[in-house]
């Protein structure tokens, strides 16, 4: 306990201002505190104003974001059809050793798929340090590891029970145990290529000094599983072969995800590891190197994952990431200013978009969706109101006129919703014109990886949305009640299939 309250306590000295440790500072509790009671002020007395302003601005942000994500993935589409650095292949002699970290908690089923998959990675096990991190408080995990007959480059690591537990504190205890020149995370459930080490210091080789990560690309192996693990690999696809490769063009800090990240150690050392109180310790690790100066850089390499295919348990994985993402920005705006000067312009304004806007429009989304119902179940409860509606389908110019002054008014004598009513259109065509783009966007990902049986679930995905809205909610509810709590996914469902692969993009 003594050595786990040590690595705690020299991250939270070592980065006071950047540590989720503590969730929002005194000025932000004041800033909160002032903005809500100028909202109620307003609500009291100027309704109406109150509504109009909330519409506008909560609208435009949501659509600045779907833009920016647009842009973005367009942006590494077209980075896609330029020709790539070649793999050049290193001599075996001058390999480096290299450490594989992999943090498992209760994952005792998947262990032994999981020894054989890293234990045929294309690289000499002379050179493989894999350190399996397993918590003292899992003894089942622990049992099985140690009933297992694991190769000499593979060494149990065991994390002392100690608070929060997280896959960050444990992973910066390995960190301290790991011998290689680079390390990468890999999750229980991964299926890294097996040439993927190899590529990656290719990539490193070849890159500019201050490029001290390497993403990989996730995709999922049980995509065709239903239609939430159909919608789910749509959105791996768009953010890592689209999103995450415009963003590296773009000069501004990439969300890292939470596997097959590599790195150089002793950068990785330098800066501290990973915060071992945020939940997403990716996206924070992603925005203190790009506050550093040093740069992150993808690799078209494929890790297979397993994608959750139970809702309860998919909600649970959701509301940790948006939970920790809502942790990385609340913790690198206390000081704002600081922030900026890190990140640059681009680099701070792709951090409000991609970090901060990107959880409010999963929060707003369903906010948006609940208005856009409302407006909709009170304009049918009125029987003027929709045949002034088909007038206007069938082109008569004075209903046009009435319905207009229906749209800004209200349906009937309702005069009192008129304020409500331009909401709703403001909402609404943004909700709508953001939809389109996200439709837009997972057909595109189904036709880059010839998954021609997507195409059906790309065509669904506002639903899919709503429900990454459930999950964002819960994650922001719980933001304020546990914030360090880890919602554990459970891993090991479906049974990985070489025959489910698809060709790496």
């Amino acid at each position: 306990m003594e050595y786990l309250d040590e690595v705690a306590s020299e991250f939270i000295a070592r980065h006071p201002k950047d540590c989720s440790y503590l969730l929002f500072s005194p000025a932000q509790k004041s800033i909160a505190w002032f903005l809500g009671l100028m909202a109620a002020l307003l609500l009291a007395y100027r309704w109406d104003l109150f509504i109009i302003l909330f519409s506008f601005l909560s609208a435009g942000a949501y659509l600045a974001v779907a833009l920016f994500k647009l842009f973005a993935a367009f942006r590494g589409m077209f980075a896609n059809l330029k020709k790539k650095s070649p793999f050049v292949p290193i001599p075996e002699s001058d390999l480096p050793v290299y450490s594989i970290l992999v943090p498992l908690f209760k994952e005792a089923n998947v262990l032994p798929q999981l020894v054989k998959h890293l234990g045929s990675l294309e690289y000499p096990h002379t050179q493989l340090d894999i350190l399996l991190l397993l918590e003292e408080s899992d003894p089942e995990t622990l049992a099985a590891a140690e009933s297992l007959d694991l190769p000499d480059f593979m060494r149990i690591i065991r994390i002392p029970k100690g608070s929060p537990q997280t896959k960050p504190r444990a992973c910066n205890y390995g960190l301290r145990e790991a011998r290689g020149t680079y390390v990468v995370i890999y999750d229980a459930e991964d299926r890294p290529e097996k040439d993927q080490l190899l590529r990656v210091l290719s990539a490193f080789h070849q890159a500019p000094i201050d490029v001290i990560c390497m993403q990989c690309r996730l995709a999922y192996f049980n995509a065709r599983r239903n239609w939430l693990t159909a919608c789910f690999a749509l959105e791996y696809a768009t953010w890592f072969d689209y999103y995450l490769e415009g963003l590296q063009h773009m000069n501004v800090p990439l969300p890292l995800g939470g596997t097959s990240n590599h790195f150089k150690t002793e950068v990785l050392r330098e800066i501290g590891g990973w915060d071992p109180f945020n939940v997403t310790e990716d996206c924070d690790l992603g925005i203190r190197l790009h506050k550093r100066r040093y740069r992150t850089r993808t690799v078209p390499s494929i890790t297979w994952e397993e994608a959750t295919s139970q809702t309860g348990n998919w909600i649970r994985q959701r509301s940790r990431w948006v939970k920790g993402y809502f942790q990385t920005f609340f913790t690198h705006m206390r000081h704002p200013l600081r922030t900026f000067k890190g990140l640059g312009f681009p680099g701070f304004l792709g951090f409000l978009l991609v970090v901060g806007g990107h959880s409010f429009l999963l929060v707003l989304n369903l906010v948006f969706w609940m208005l856009l119902a409302l407006y909709l179940f009170w304009l049918g409860m009125d029987v003027a109101a929709g045949r002034e509606i088909w007038e206007v389908i069938a082109g008569e110019k004075e209903a046009v006129r009435q319905a207009w002054k229906m749209i800004y008014w209200g349906p009937g004598e309702h005069k009192i919703l008129a304020p409500l009513s331009v909401g709703f259109f403001a909402v609404s065509c943004v909700l709508l014109f953001s939809n389109f783009l996200f439709i837009l966007l997972g057909l595109l990902a189904a036709f880059s990886r010839n998954r021609w049986k997507l195409i059906p679930a790309a065509l669904t995905m506002p639903v899919y949305w709503v429900l990454i809205s459930i999950g964002a909610w819960k994650g922001f509810l719980q933001l304020f009640t546990r914030p360090h709590y880890w919602e554990k996914t459970r891993h090991g469902i479906d049974v990985f299939e070489t025959t489910a692969q698809e060709p790496t993009p």
